[in-house]
């Protein structure tokens, strides 16, 4: 019996580690597609014995260093110097007109409350109940502060409550700014939209879109009528809840809305919060957009930074999700790929748009604009800085980073 049950073991053994005819050879055809030097490379030697990470590394783009950076941050000074009491964030990117610099942003005073107290009359967090003003500067480093630039509409209007995290795109002597916006009352479930607003002069005035140019998905259903934002019954697209950070691009004769979705009943996943983003697509840039069928175009993200390049868009994807802190490359808008993976980024970026964006992958981050958290209340506008990463060396041992 002993004998038996020993030549079961054996032979189970042997079906586990052995492989047909057919298998053997799709295994040997898979491992002579490496060069000697991708092997040599990555530092594999045994390529018989190739783990899941070998294989992976073994199929990534074969591309350099040129998408690796670092960032720094550091404050400004004139209006854009920390201000006790005031909220200022989510700068837009930057245009430079007339030998200035410009940027928009969001504004509000006072503390905020939290969903605990009167919603109806108080702050629920630092960008409730903001408008959006602007600042212009001839250096980038000093700012001056020059005034509202887009409120919030009258009571009973879409965009009733807040407009808030602004971003701004110039188009054949026009100007564009979209931005996010709530209606009163701000509870839990409120579901944000996207509006838009034009001008001929970055100065203004500024004529607001009577309705949103993009709202969530319709298709889930919350359970039971508790504010609770995450009791669903069906949870919807990934953008069901909210439409976020919205940036508009001309793009192959179009206009590309890129957005972040928040979905309702959004879960913690194994890359943290479920933040993922999307792009609606127009002909003319005050709409309609209509979301590509596609969405969403990114498994992670957070603030929505992208910009042209080698003849598609660039997406830097930050603070959520499994893919966070990589920056990634499309060629038709739609479908990225990771480019490289960063250590992080600046909240909020907002990008300078007078870049060479062709010069390299990331000459457009060489620096720009970012928010930074002084408290849970308060956060103020600072400058980015970022290089490329392409040496490393021993300390003492000589020679620089680049």
């Amino acid at each position: 019996m002993k004998k038996i049950v020993n030549f079961l073991v054996v032979a189970l053994f042997m079906t586990f580690i052995g492989c047909n005819s057919d298998k053997c050879a799709q295994s040997e055809a898979e491992t002579n597609q490496y060069s000697e030097q991708d092997l040599d490379r990555l530092g594999i030697t045994d390529k018989d014995h190739l783990s899941a990470a070998s294989k992976r590394a073994l199929k990534w783009d074969k591309i350099g260093n040129e998408w690796f950076i670092e960032f720094e941050v550091s404050d400004l000074k004139g209006d854009f110097a920390y201000e006790e009491g005031v909220v200022r964030r989510d700068p837009s990117a930057l245009l430079k007109i007339d030998g200035k610099y410009y940027t928009w942003y969001s504004r509000n005073t006072g503390p905020s409350q939290g969903f605990g107290g009167d919603i109806e009359n108080e702050k629920v967090f630092p960008w409730d109940r903001c408008d959006i003003w602007y600042a212009t500067s001839v250096d980038g480093i000093t700012w001056k502060e020059e005034g509202l630039a887009v409120a919030r509409g009258p009571k009973g209007a879409y965009d009733d409550r807040s407009v808030f995290t602004v971003e701004v795109m110039q188009w054949e002597g026009m100007y564009y700014l979209s931005y996010q916006t709530v209606k009163s009352p701000y509870s839990v479930r409120v579901k944000n939209q996207v509006g838009l607003a034009w001008s001929s002069s970055p100065n203004g005035p500024w004529t607001k879109s009577e309705e949103p140019i993009l709202s969530p998905a319709d298709n889930g259903v919350w359970k039971g009528t508790e504010d609770n934002r995450f009791n669903v019954l069906k949870k919807g697209d990934f953008d069901s809840h909210k439409v976020h950070d919205p940036c508009i691009v001309p793009f192959k004769g179009k206009f590309f809305l890129y957005y972040k979705g928040e979905q309702m009943g959004e879960e913690i996943t194994f890359g943290g919060r479920q933040i993922r983003h999307g792009v609606a697509i127009a002909d003319n840039p005050k709409g309609p957009y209509v979301k590509s069928p596609y969405n969403p175009i990114s498994n992670s993200g957070h603030e929505i930074c992208v910009w042209p390049y080698n003849g598609g868009i660039a997406s830097l994807i930050t603070t959520d999700g499994p893919e966070k802190n990589t920056i990634q490359w499309s060629p038709d808008g739609i479908n990225f790929t990771i480019k490289s993976s960063i250590k992080g980024a600046p909240h909020a970026i907002g990008l300078n748009r007078t870049a060479d964006t062709e010069k390299e992958p990331t000459e457009i981050l060489r620096w720009g604009l970012t928010h930074e958290y002084m408290n849970s209340d308060y956060q103020y506008i600072r400058r980015f800085t970022s290089r490329r990463v392409t040496t490393h060396v021993a300390k003492g041992a000589g020679g620089k980073k680049k």
